[in-house]
């Protein structure tokens, strides 16, 4: 009885066991499932996310067209100008500082020949003087001298010719006339006119020793250092005559830039907004010593007398391209926040782009300009309008 009652104890383990046993199985496998389910939905969220997220910052990276449309109104209310581009030769500006100087061809030092007292004068700095105007008058104890030996020379010839050759020997009428010529030459050489000289017969006694120093040419007084009263030694310069008409300029290169400046090179000078034409007459081979530059020397015209000597002014000399290159006025020319060039472009009618360029040499008011062909049209004038109403559009004219 006992061994039935433990064969049937064990069996009902075992069957219980083997139950228990399934059921765990199936506890697991229903646990295995639902993770693998779980496993599957969450990867699925994860790799939606992450879709989303690339999609997003794809749709970040790719920047939006930067494009404007203006209306025909628009474009003629703003003065906006167009031009087509196309490769050409442009003239290259150059500048040096420069100053305004007399035309040393066309200028006269007015200074006396033999030491003088000045008695007075007739003109004054800035006046505008004319062919034979009398400058100064002068006395001098030579020039009393001078104008006496002149007188007794001049009687004993005249006198000595109305003799005639059957009272006066041939040698004696070759004297006099000989030393008349001689004293009469000195007087010249003191610097009187031959009118001058003339009038010394007539000439009073009080006024014996007094001449006058007159304009050799048309010119304007740009010097006169002296007073009445004063004494001047011979030679030295009481008045410059200076005819403004022509002026020249002498411009400071530096020795290292080595420009092709031949004999009427042409250059543009420049004075408070005006540009006077010029051109380039003479060039220094030496260095000047204090301001360590190659002086070259130019000619202009100065109509309407508003260049005066002694003015600095700006000088830019001309050269042009060796080659044609795309180039654009640097009106044209606008910078995006990073820094890089622009320009703006119309694609089509009344539709503007802004690109960005590669800026080469500067050519005057233009700038060589890479990253466009030929044929582009571009904002000439305007631009800054441009950007602004590509601003208020909702688009961001510096490519942000």
């Amino acid at each position: 009885m006992k061994t039935i009652l433990s064969i049937t104890g064990i069996a009902l383990v075992m069957v219980v066991g083997m139950s228990y046993a399934g059921t765990l199985s199936t506890i697991e496998n229903t646990t295995n499932h639902e993770h693998n389910g779980h496993d599957h939905e969450h990867s699925a969220k994860t790799n939606n996310s992450a879709r989303k997220i690339a999609e997003h910052a794809s749709s970040e990276d790719v920047e939006p067209e930067q494009k404007i449309n203006l209306t025909a109104e628009k474009l003629e209310l703003a003065n906006i100008q167009v031009k087509t581009l196309q490769p050409r030769a442009f003239i290259n500006k150059i500048y040096a500082p420069g100053e305004l100087k007399a035309n040393g061809y066309k200028s006269y030092l007015v200074s006396p020949r033999t030491d003088s007292v000045v008695i007075r004068r007739h003109a004054s700095l800035g006046d505008h003087v004319e062919v034979g105007q009398k400058l100064v008058t002068l006395f001098s104890e030579t020039m009393a001298q001078a104008q006496a030996e002149f007188l007794i020379a001049s009687s004993n010839w005249h006198r000595s010719k109305k003799l005639g050759k059957q009272t006066v020997s041939e040698s004696m009428l070759v004297e006099s006339e000989n030393i008349y010529k001689a004293t009469r030459g000195k007087l010249i050489a003191y610097g009187l006119t031959p009118e001058a000289i003339t009038k010394i017969t007539s000439q009073d006694n009080a006024t014996f020793g007094q001449y006058s120093l007159i304009a050799e040419r048309d010119g304007v007084v740009l010097q006169d250092d002296f007073m009445q009263g004063q004494r001047v030694a011979a030679g030295e310069t009481i008045m410059l005559l200076a005819n403004e008409n022509e002026l020249w300029v002498e411009a400071n290169i530096p020795p290292n830039k080595h420009l092709d400046l031949r004999v009427n090179s042409p250059a543009i000078i420049e004075l408070d907004g005006a540009k006077y034409p010029a051109k380039v007459i003479q060039e220094a081979h030496t260095i000047d010593p204090v301001t360590r530059t190659r002086i070259v020397r130019l000619s202009v015209e100065n109509k309407g007398h508003n260049l005066h000597s002694g003015m600095f002014v700006k000088v830019f000399f001309h050269f042009k391209t060796n080659d044609q290159v795309m180039a654009v006025s640097e009106e044209a020319l606008i910078r995006d926040t990073d820094g890089d060039w622009t320009v703006f472009v119309e694609s089509s009618q009344g539709e503007f782009e802004q690109v960005i360029v590669t800026l080469g040499e500067s050519l005057g008011e233009y700038r060589q300009v890479f990253g466009l062909t030929a044929g582009t049209k571009i904002v000439n004038k305007g631009t800054f309008f441009v950007a602004s109403e590509m601003a208020k559009g909702g688009f961001d004219p510096h490519n942000h």
